[in-house]
């Protein structure tokens, strides 16, 4: 099971009930369960999910840049 990092759980402590709460309707189903099952405290589930979607947004960007790159290779 995941552990998220002191960093994510401190901003997830911080984070106002309406913020944990869109988060919490974004997580994925895995970590929905654990959190139904009682393995993981909301705070543990919020941070885990700040920190995948910070992975995914990196990963994003990095996409983007590729892809722009590529576009101005075939650009005039």
């Amino acid at each position: 099971m995941r552990k998220p990092e002191d960093e994510y759980l401190e901003k997830a402590g911080q984070l106002s009930e309406e913020e944990t709460e869109r988060l919490l309707a974004r997580m994925r189903s895995k970590l929905t369960r654990r959190l139904e099952n009682r393995k993981m405290s909301v705070q543990e589930a919020v941070a885990i999910q700040l920190e995948i979607e910070d992975e995914e947004l990196q990963e994003w960007r990095a996409r983007m840049a590729e892809i722009r790159k590529e576009s101005k290779k075939k650009s005039p």
